[in-house]
């Protein structure tokens, strides 16, 4: 193959080293190639990046494995080389030549032969923020399942809170829960606690916390709720947090809230993914394929294998499936139409499918919305009736027959 970077470097990141390979023209105009074995400390690092500077590489490599290449990155970024972030299932080595040397190698003989397309990395805020709007995503998952432990422990108790309201977080029974772990056992008393909506199911309540409710359960119960509300608190730090880095992207958060089903949640997240600059996705088909959200390829044979998708960026692929699903059940607009539609294609059974699929209708609309710098423009609730009313048919069908080299008059039948 063709060399089309005459200097260039790959490094094979681990936790505690790094191996680099670095490939350059010899004397006999052919290529050499030097192999040297780096440590991941700060100053380690320092001395792999003088000397691939030394060596006048143009292009450096790299797999993106785990977090292991992030300190790496940070450190070669500021050097007046090309940093490349490869995919690691693009660039497997051939089997029986497993070694940390070899596959710096292969990687670095791709990269010279110009096969490696460069993954998307984030631009420093992009990452901070996609840092916090992880980690909220993960505490309010955390403080769900506090709130099933808790539930759990009730049931042990014989208190069928849950059975009568529809969210134990509430303020009715929190204050209810309050009242148990101090002590109070009286039902009537504990019952009365219930505040607005809460009011007219006294008489269910007074018969679901009757139980056995003692001091082990008050201890766990205190657990859980001092757990909970130390999440409560962390997840408001972020919010405010998310809220500071979010300022710069006001403008395309607004745009996005415009769209269906997106809140300020699910816009914060996408902007944190993909940011707001859509000229690193050529296409919203880059995107959705990037995203994970779109049908996967596995054609052998002339017979396709498999339509599964593929695996993307889980964190914008999630949040867009949850926007998808309210989107989907709103009662007007083109969004519910599709839905309906992609449920009457894929059956009842096959909701999810329906949800996925309209979730890469919204990756789409997203991109568009970003790269053009317009606000969601909805096609109305009758968009797929109008396509295929009967006049539109029509003139699809004369256009088709006139492709095909025929002149076309068309009388009404008698």
């Amino acid at each position: 193959m063709d060399v089309i970077v005459e200097r260039c470097a790959a490094l094979d990141v681990h936790k505690k080293t790094v191996m680099a390979c670095v490939r350059g023209p010899d004397e006999r105009g052919g290529r050499a190639q030097g192999l040297r074995e780096f440590r991941t400390f700060s100053r380690d690092l320092a001395r792999l990046r003088d000397w691939l500077v030394e060596q006048e590489v143009t292009e450096v490599a790299m797999e993106a494995t785990g977090v292991y290449w992030k300190p790496v990155w940070y450190v070669l970024e500021s050097a007046p080389f090309e940093l490349k972030l490869a995919n690691a299932q693009h660039v497997k080595n051939l089997p029986g030549r497993k070694t940390d040397a070899c596959d710096a190698a292969w990687l670095c003989q791709l990269l010279e032969c110009g096969l490696l397309r460069s993954s998307f990395v984030p631009p420093r805020e992009i990452a901070r923020l996609r840092d916090l709007t992880r980690y909220r995503t993960k505490v309010v998952a955390d403080r769900g399942r506090e709130a099933q432990r808790l539930q759990k422990l009730l049931e042990d108790a014989g208190i069928k809170l849950d059975s009568v309201a529809s969210d134990i977080q509430g303020k009715s029974c929190r204050a209810m829960i309050e009242a148990l772990i101090t002590g109070e056992r009286d039902p009537v008393v504990l019952a009365d606690l219930a505040m607005t909506r809460m009011r007219p199911k006294i008489a269910d309540l007074r018969e679901a916390l009757v139980g056995r409710f003692d001091e082990h359960h008050a201890l766990l119960a205190r657990m859980h709720l001092d757990h909970m509300d130390e999440l409560t608190r962390i997840e408001k730090r972020l919010d405010a947090e998310v809220d500071r880095l979010m300022a710069p992207f006001d403008e395309a958060a607004t745009r996005l809230l415009t769209i269906p089903g997106v809140g300020k949640r699910v816009a914060e997240v996408v902007v944190a993914e993909i940011g707001a600059d859509m000229s690193r996705f050529p296409t919203a088909g880059h995107l959705a394929s990037w995203a994970g959200l779109c049908p996967g390829n596995h054609e052998s044979a002339g017979k396709r294998r498999s339509g599964k998708a593929r695996k993307g960026n889980a964190a914008l692929r999630t949040a867009l499936c949850e926007a998808a699903w309210a989107a989907g059940h709103t009662k007007t607009g083109y969004l519910p139409a599709q839905y309906r539609r992609f449920c009457r294609r894929f059956g009842k059974r096959n909701e999810n499918k329906a949800t996925f699929a309209l979730a890469h209708t919204l990756i789409v609309i997203i991109w568009h919305v970003l790269a053009n710098g317009t606000s969601y423009d909805d096609l109305g609730a009758d968009y797929f009736d109008r396509r295929n009313e009967a006049a539109s048919r029509q003139r699809y069908l004369v256009r088709e027959l006139e492709k095909l080299g025929n002149n076309v008059t068309l009388e009404p039948a008698a």
